[in-house]
């Protein structure tokens, strides 16, 4: 896992603290490490939440995490902003790290051990079939896309719902918002999303 222990790191890191998710991936692009170390400062608990729904094990979470910086730290350069926002890049990249270790571990099981008809069928039925994949993939593009057309503020707080799981309560209380506002925008988010992708078809 990327190393957060350092003084001096920290110190550098809080160079980083005003800028934009963006602007961070950016500056990862020019690979600049402190800028990597500085992003995973600021979703790597976010990522690890994630990858462990999927992949049901600590362990293996914590290597999908660092499967997923791994790859932001190689394809920063192919971010663009115009399709979706940095965070949802990201946390795109770590689901598919996550099911991929899912894939391996599955793998590595049944490559190791005698299976019975039962548990093989097990298996079968825990992997996405590849018009279950292309389907998810699409879906994940039409919502990005989505997403990257409405007001910053209402999809912050969409993101942090759906990625994170806060209640409109707790959003309210992270971003120091009134509780109205919250729902609100929330609301709002949500209405122009669905219109977004009703009209996409």
């Amino acid at each position: 896992m990327i190393s957060t222990s350092s003084d001096c790191e920290t110190t550098v890191r809080a160079a980083f603290v005003h800028l934009s998710d963006e602007a961070l991936v950016a500056q990862i692009a020019r690979g600049d490490e402190q800028a990597l170390g500085a992003f995973y400062d600021r979703f790597g608990r976010t990522v690890f939440s994630l990858a462990l729904r999927v992949v049901r094990n600590a362990q293996v979470a914590e290597e999908a995490t660092q499967e997923a910086f791994l790859a932001v730290w190689r394809s920063a350069d192919e971010y663009r902003a115009s399709r979706g926002s940095a965070r949802t890049w990201l946390l795109t990249i770590a689901h598919r790290r996550a099911v991929d270790r899912v894939r391996y571990e599955q793998r590595r099981v049944a490559a190791n051990e005698p299976l019975d008809d039962t548990t093989q069928a097990q298996i079968r039925e825990t992997l996405p079939s590849a018009e279950d994949e292309a389907w998810v993939v699409f879906e994940r593009e039409r919502l990005v896309r989505a997403l990257a057309q409405i007001p910053d503020a209402e999809r912050e707080l969409i993101e942090l719902a759906y990625f994170d799981g806060y209640t409109q309560s707790q959003l309210a209380e992270r971003l120091g918002l009134p509780l109205g506002t919250v729902k609100r925008r929330t609301f709002t988010g949500l209405r122009r999303l669905r219109e977004l992708l009703e009209a996409e078809g």
